[in-house]
């Protein structure tokens, strides 16, 4: 199809009019050229001395300027230039500045950079006890302006504005020669960096920074286009791999090193409303030390991540396109964050179907130490899905689902995952030291066989602690999901949803640190031993009972019963199962809880009544009126010389104590100021206290007897 534009004629007198006007609109626009060119400095001279006041009169900051002015068009220059905040240490000292701005930008209200030359510089932070030279900069500024809390600014808005400030000041031609920069706290230097030469030409950037005098130099060097929101840049050091300085050391408590790190904006921009950033980022040769990761040096040699950044009008996330690629295995994250009007965290991570090796060798050395060098087949998917509403966190949503695909274990890692379908040594750790070895069979004279434990025991255990182990696959949802909430709540972690079988795996294969990489470490063995069968249920619950630790170095329920009742685990009352099931979570605090004359204290009531009531609901025992056997529960005479007086009492439930002795030093009910103890843990009501002086340690005690046999006329 065509289409045909007839020529426009226009008569001579429209011709002059055209003609005429833009020739006044040409000597208006060279007229104000030439009268904005004559004024610029005197307008220059009142925008630097309002900027003067404002900075004084705000922040209580002395700007100041020996010199400044234009030279040629659009080029500003300023000479010792300093920032001094009030009663506090000099913020920025340059000798020489020059900056030139873009003309045509400029008409339309956005200063963009074209050039920018510093001689000299220094900029130092300097704190001096809880005071330091930039407080100013958080300064909160009282807005009277009622109307404008309720028209908040998108961060849509907020985002895109600040990515335009930041490309908006990159230069296309930059100049720094002698630039410090300096964090000093309590007169001792913790940052230095400096730059003897560091520059832009038409958007290539090559810098060096020398950290800390000779600990490192840093190279950056890339490709900048700011006015097409492209950046492209590279950080490795001149001599080695890149290491954190000594001073980030210490506040990231670890060390943290890389041979190159790769970034790059791609593009930014609106879509529907939410603004859009999207860009890469690559590392080559990860090290990482930290202590709550795991114990040891993670190393990851090459990782890349293709990051889609979205910002709503009141949440930010990281979106759906968003790829991590560790080796040869990808992974697809997403995770939203909504600040209004209430916050709510959402997580999402897909790994589609994918060969498992691909996943196993992608792993960082040295995070899963017993599965390094494990050899599997077949294809796994894996899908989570998490969301937390901070006004209903009991409506957390996690589902977790990992499906295998004809998956096989061909190798063994550095662990032998079936060691535990025959006799083994069992060595249990205390704050880092080993106990004693324990031998899981036979061979043992405490080892108790599973026909050989008293249903009692055996009920109100998994009653307790896992009412679905022999139903489920390593893992209740349920559990997790009542755990995040509780912990949410309390602002720390309160609640556990460990499974009996991730108890077993926890203390036969792993270390007791409580890092990340032994949680996920974990959940990684609890399933392979799960999915694929390397280990009956069975077997499974019988050297849980046999290791489990129930006391003062006291292991598995063989040891247990006797200790605690002089009885064999196939003789256990109900009322001594569920005292033992009680034990579980803080054995230690076990002998807290019996009263001189070896009863049990009143406050375990409901527990007994709680516990028996949904054993006997499921059927396991007959109903009781009685409390269970509550009241027929009564520790062994030989132990009962240990006791406390029965005038004392403790929150069993909320100890957690490396010394049971610590416990002891109770202030009376009546006095003040509260204890240390106290003020940590908090009470129940039928909590009670005694007077210090009245309460003896378990080596107090031993001496009184030892003293009494050898001088019997003292009694």
């Amino acid at each position: 199809m065509k289409f045909e534009i007839n020529k426009i004629r226009l008569q001579p007198r429209h011709k002059k009019i055209i003609l005429w006007t833009l020739g006044i609109l040409g000597a208006l626009l060279i007229v104000g050229g030439i009268t904005a060119y004559f004024m610029r400095e005197s307008v220059f001279q009142k925008v630097l001395t309002r900027a003067i006041q404002k900075a004084d009169r705000d922040y209580h900051v002395k700007l100041a300027v020996q010199k400044s002015g234009f030279t040629g068009l659009s080029t500003v220059y300023l000479e010792n230039l300093t920032v001094v905040p009030e009663n506090r240490d000099t913020l920025v000292n340059i000798a020489d500045l020059k900056v030139s701005v873009k003309i045509f930008p400029l008409l339309f209200g956005q200063i963009k950079l074209s050039d920018l030359h510093l001689n000299k510089g220094l900029v130092q932070i300097v704190k001096r006890d809880s005071l330091s030279n930039i407080d100013f900069l958080f300064k909160k500024k009282d807005d009277k302006n009622t109307d404008s809390l309720s028209k908040r600014t998108p961060l849509s808005e907020i985002a895109n504005n600040l990515l335009n400030e930041i490309l908006y000041k990159i230069p296309d031609d930059m100049a720094i020669q002698d630039f410090k920069f300096l964090m000093q706290s309590h007169e001792q230097v913790e940052l230095a960096l400096y730059s003897k030469k560091s520059n832009i030409i038409n958007g290539n950037l090559d810098a060096e920074v020398i950290v800390d005098g000779n600990f490192a130099t840093w190279k950056f060097t890339g490709k900048l286009k700011p006015g097409k929101k492209r950046l492209s840049l590279n950080w490795e050091a001149k001599d080695g791999p890149v290491e954190l300085p000594l001073f980030l050391q210490q506040k990231f408590n670890g060390a943290l090193s890389f041979d190159k790190i790769q970034t790059e904006l791609k593009d930014a921009y609106f879509s529907g409303g939410n603004f859009e950033m999207l860009g890469s980022w690559a590392i080559q040769n990860l090290k990482i030390n930290q202590a709550r990761i795991a114990q040891n040096d993670i190393f990851i040699r090459k990782t890349a991540i293709d990051a889609q950044v979205v910002v709503g009008d009141d949440w930010v996330a990281l979106g759906e396109d968003t790829k991590v690629y560790l080796k040869d295995a990808i992974l697809r994250p997403y995770v939203k964050y909504t600040l209004r009007p209430h916050k709510i965290y959402e997580l999402k991570l897909a790994i589609d179907k994918q060969p498992a090796q691909a996943l196993v060798e992608a792993f960082p050395e040295g995070l899963f130490d017993s599965l390094d060098g494990m050899q599997v087949a077949g294809n796994i998917t894996y899908n989570l899905d998490f969301l937390l509403d901070s006004q209903e966190p009991d409506s957390v949503h996690f589902e977790s689902s990992l499906v295998p695909e004809n998956f096989k274990l061909l190798k063994w890692g550095k662990t032998d995952l079936s060691k535990i379908n025959q006799d083994f040594i069992y060595t249990p750790y205390e704050y880092g030291k080993p106990m004693r070895n324990i031998v899981i069979g036979r061979a043992n004279p405490n080892f108790t066989p599973l026909e050989s434990v008293s249903d009692n025991f055996k009920n109100a255990i998994l009653t307790s602690e896992d009412p679905s182990f022999f139903t489920h696959k390593g893992f209740v949802e349920q559990a997790f999901r009542n755990s995040i909430a509780t912990n949410f709540k309390e602002k720390g972690f309160k609640r556990g949803g460990s499974t009996i079988s991730m108890q077993l795996v926890k203390n036969v294969f792993l270390n007791r640190n409580k890092t990340i990489s032994r949680k996920v470490e974990e959940i990684l063995i609890v399933w392979l031993i799960e999915n694929n069968r390397i280990v009956s249920k069975n077997r499974m619950l019988e050297v849980y009972f046999n290791i489990i630790e129930m006391g003062n170095n006291v292991y598995g329920i063989g040891e247990a019963a006797q200790y605690y009742f002089g009885k064999s685990p196939s003789e256990l009352s109900v009322g001594e199962g569920i005292f033992l099931a009680n034990i579980v979570p803080r054995p230690k605090v076990a002998l807290y809880k019996f009263m001189s004359d070896g009863h049990l204290k009143p406050y375990l009531l409901n527990y007994f009544n709680f516990i028996g009531n949904t054993m006997a609901r499921r059927g396991k025992i007959a109903p009781d009126s009685n409390a269970y056997g509550f009241y027929n529960v009564r520790i062994r005479e030989g132990l009962r010389a240990y006791l406390l007086p029965d005038s004392v009492e403790i929150d069993t439930n909320s100890l957690d104590l490396e010394e049971e002795d610590e416990a002891l030093n109770i202030r009376p009910n009546n006095s003040s100021p509260r204890t240390i103890l106290q003020r940590i843990f908090t009470p129940p009501k039928d909590t009670l206290v005694i007077k210090k002086d009245t309460v003896k340690t378990r080596k107090q005690l031993r001496q009184e007897r030892r003293q009494n046999r050898n001088n019997p006329k003292s009694n």
